[in-house]
């Protein structure tokens, strides 16, 4: 339930774009993309010229027809007869009411912002070609972006929680770059968010738009600028910052995803009682990330909204296309009987773990072509993390992170640690003699790699996300530890994943005591590329260093 800060004067008033359902990814030109361009109900239908078209200004643009108004100007497009462009040209506009100084001083602002405008130097930006003077008056020359406006996306329907990231990420990046240029937007709206060719997000009317520290109301009411989207501090009066803009992209996402604009009132001093009091619902449509940037940029004090790297962060999470789990069993070809040191072969116990590990890597984005150590400072560092419940030691290099045991099966007994990225996994778990109830520990360690018993026999079958085409490979060999038997497995595989599917390779350690527990050591890092040998060493340390109590 929000707190409707402006009952007092009316109802709640939704915008003109009405909520309805998300669209689905579409290409261009068809529905259910926000970029793809509206068809005319009447095509090449001749209408009348916009009065005023086919005026020159400045001796150099004509003005060929209005592409929209609002309270500060119209926009044309227009044809730059010097050097042969179509461009768009704002004529603006004032509050008839204002005396003829103050005008003036807003026009002067206007020619100064615009130059400021012009120096920016961004693709999110819309560029400022010229600031042409006819009758006194500023007409700011842009370019002419090919497309229409999110607002206008927004009539036919809301956009997916990604869709309004990916668009939100493109506005925020253009408010920084004008933010660390000194300059203040003043008017972020979908109206002023240009959805361009080849999905570029184009934010017009940088400085332009409004008069700067304009905040008090007009006579009748009126608001210079667009009440709905205007910081509370502005509202009261004080001087915007960076933040003020970040408020503005918060309501522009909010009506984006959720397809009602949260402090629209039926008139503008209840819209501005709103801004100032209320409390919208929840965000429905969007969660995660990006409900989490919309809650943060709304927070009345501007002192407690993120900044723009914390959003960043958030919408290039939104952004991200989900990573599909691995579910496909497949069977291991080994080229062998299973027995002469030839295929790849592991207990149901080491399967349960790798399964569990290869999920929880790809939540974490294991599967992505990132480097497998960012994020950790630390990483050519080592530390030693005892491991009580397995009378244990494991090492693992500084940075690692510790997954929650939250296995059901009790006689289950793990441990793993995870490289920040995901990338690369180090996991030792243990099955007790104790606990082998049903005979699922191998008579040695290299029995292990072949454990009929298991199930699996030749078919060797896997749950952790092998695809089957190419077949995985293994390399098994026994060897020591400690100066006792131990046995080791190298397996060569390929993920899941139909679209991108990513080399990968799996170290497995296997060592029984003299007591009869069976544990082992897994080890998963990158199979190609410049992380590839970093993992193996990775591997080779994590073994080398392994210390149990009960050998």
């Amino acid at each position: 339930m929000s707190n409707d800060g402006g009952t007092s004067y009316g109802p709640y008033e939704p915008t003109s774009y009405g909520l309805r359902p998300p669209r689905q990814p579409g290409a261009p030109g068809q529905p259910g993309n926000p970029y793809a361009q509206p068809t005319p109900a009447v095509p090449n239908q001749p209408s009348e010229p916009d009065p005023g078209a086919g005026r020159l200004i400045a001796g150099r643009y004509r003005l060929l027809a209005k592409l929209g108004h609002g309270g500060m100007g119209t926009v044309w497009r227009a044809k730059d007869e010097t050097v042969d462009r179509e461009v768009a040209v704002k004529e603006p506009r004032l509050p008839d009411h204002l005396p003829e100084r103050e005008r003036a001083n807003a026009f002067e602002r206007m020619r100064r912002e615009a130059r400021a405008a012009a120096r920016l130097d961004h693709p999110a930006v819309v560029n400022v070609h010229d600031v042409a003077v006819e009758d006194g008056q500023p007409w700011i020359v842009m370019e002419l972006v090919q497309g229409r406006s999110l607002g206008a996306a927004l009539q036919e329907g809301t956009l997916g929680a990604r869709d309004a990231a990916r668009i939100g990420l493109d506005v925020l990046n253009a408010l920084d770059a004008a933010h660390q240029a000194g300059i203040l937007h003043r008017d972020v709206k979908p109206d002023n968010v240009m959805l361009g060719r080849h999905d570029r997000v184009v934010l017009t009317d940088f400085g332009i738009a409004q008069i700067e520290g304009e905040t008090s109301l007009t006579d009748t009411g009126g608001f210079v600028g667009s009440p709905e989207f205007i910081a509370p501090e502005r509202v009261l009066g004080q001087r915007p910052g960076p933040a003020s803009d970040l408020w503005s992209l918060g309501v522009v996402l909010y009506a984006a995803t959720e397809g009602v604009s949260p402090f629209r009132r039926n008139n503008t001093p209840a819209t501005l009682q709103s801004v100032l009091n209320a409390t919208p619902a929840a965000p429905a449509s969007a969660s995660g990330p990006l409900a989490e940037a919309i809650n943060g940029l709304l927070a009345k004090d501007p002192a407690h909204r993120p900044d723009a790297a914390r959003v960043r962060t958030l919408l290039e999470e939104a952004a991200r296309p989900p990573q599909p789990a691995p579910t496909q069993v497949v069977t291991v070809a080994g080229g062998g009987d299973g027995r002469n040191g030839k295929g790849v072969f592991l207990s149901r116990k080491a399967l349960s773990v790798i399964a569990g590990v290869v999920v929880v890597a790809v939540a974490a984005g294991v599967l992505v072509a990132l480097n497998p150590f960012a994020g950790s400072k630390d990483a050519e560092g080592w530390r030693k993390h005892e491991a009580k419940e397995l009378a244990a030691t494991v090492a693992a290099p500084a940075g690692y992170r510790k997954a929650e045991d939250d296995n059901s099966n009790e006689k289950e007994h793990w441990v793993r640690y995870t490289d920040p990225s995901g990338s690369v996994w180090i996991s030792l778990s243990l099955l007790k003699k104790s606990e082998n109830t049903s005979g699922e520990i191998a008579a040695t360690a290299a029995a292990e790699m072949y454990d009929d018993d298991a199930g699996f026999k030749e078919s060797g079958n896997y749950t952790m996300g092998m695809a089957s085409d190419p077949a995985p490979r293994s390399d098994p060999k026994e060897t020591e530890f400690k100066g006792e038997k131990a046995a080791e497995n190298t397996v060569v595989y390929s993920t899941t994943d139909s679209e991108n599917p990513l080399p990968r390779e799996l170290k497995a350690f296997y060592y029984k005591t003299k007591g009869g527990d069976m544990y082992k050591l897994l080890v998963s890092y990158p199979g190609k590329g410049d992380f590839t040998a970093r993992g193996r060493e990775v591997a080779e340390t994590a073994i080398a260093d392994l210390e149990l109590d009960r050998l």
